[in-house]
């Protein structure tokens, strides 16, 4: 393969997406192990410095793993969805963060995919998420619990709502809904929020997914995602204030 760039990092850029497409296609398959440093600066035309910081881009993506001894090398790496959680945490972060993504589009956003997963949790659930969601009621009501205690239950309590569905795909989509998006709406909203009226729907939830009763758990969801948009308005209005 000829690279395009002179630039180190352009050319080390292209290398692991070289690598990548393979992984992806299936052309290097699970636990096989990549040509040696040496023969992937030949097969690139390459220097050894340039093919190493391509690897730990891959490492980075978790797309491989490095071995040392003389059965080592880089091989490929066996994903998982739990493993790529924070990736898809952080990704999602980010877009957040770095784009003009407005309240109301990451509220719509973040309930719509929770709303969807909500009947598969209402048949699947099992009695450990219930009990998840029941200790994070309970630990929500404890009046000397911080904000940011409060705001880290919240995102544990909707956790376990999306892994009560019991998909890991599902799960997986939904990591940076419930823990990217649901932080970015606690912090603009939490100075006016009040803890007893988001409580209370937690506990509709949460009774509505024990009885299996996927159109009351929706129910709760719509509520709590009106109650949300209403709390970011309120905010948006007391800051306009002179």
């Amino acid at each position: 393969m000829k690279t395009n760039s002179q630039r180190p990092a352009d050319l080390s850029a292209q290398i692991a997406q070289a690598i990548r497409d393979a992984i992806v296609s299936g052309k290097l398959i699970v636990d096989e192990r990549l040509p040696s440093e040496a023969e992937l600066s030949e097969q690139f035309q390459v220097s050894r410095p340039t093919v190493r910081e391509a690897l730990k881009r891959l490492a980075a993506q978790s797309l491989i793993r490095t071995q040392r001894g003389a059965s080592g090398g880089a091989f490929v790496n066996r994903l998982s969805f739990e493993g790529a959680y924070s990736q898809q945490i952080t990704t999602s972060t980010l877009l957040l963060s770095m784009n003009a993504v407005s309240f109301d589009t990451a509220c719509e956003a973040r309930f719509a995919l929770e709303r969807a997963c909500a009947p598969l949790s209402a048949q699947r659930r099992s009695a450990g998420h219930l009990a998840t969601m029941r200790e994070e009621i309970h630990r929500q009501s404890q009046p000397d619990l911080t904000d940011e205690a409060f705001c880290a239950s919240d995102v544990a309590f909707h956790r376990a709502l999306v892994d009560g569905a019991g998909n890991p795909v599902l799960s997986y989509q939904l990591a940076g809904a419930v823990e990217a998006m649901q932080p970015l709406m606690n912090m603009i909203t939490f100075s006016a929020r009040s803890r007893e009226a988001i409580i209370a729907l937690h506990d509709q939830i949460a009774d509505a997914l024990e009885d299996g009763d996927a159109q009351n758990v929706d129910a709760a969801l719509v509520a709590l995602e009106n109650y949300t948009r209403q709390l970011a308005q309120d905010v948006a209005k007391q800051r306009r204030k002179p």
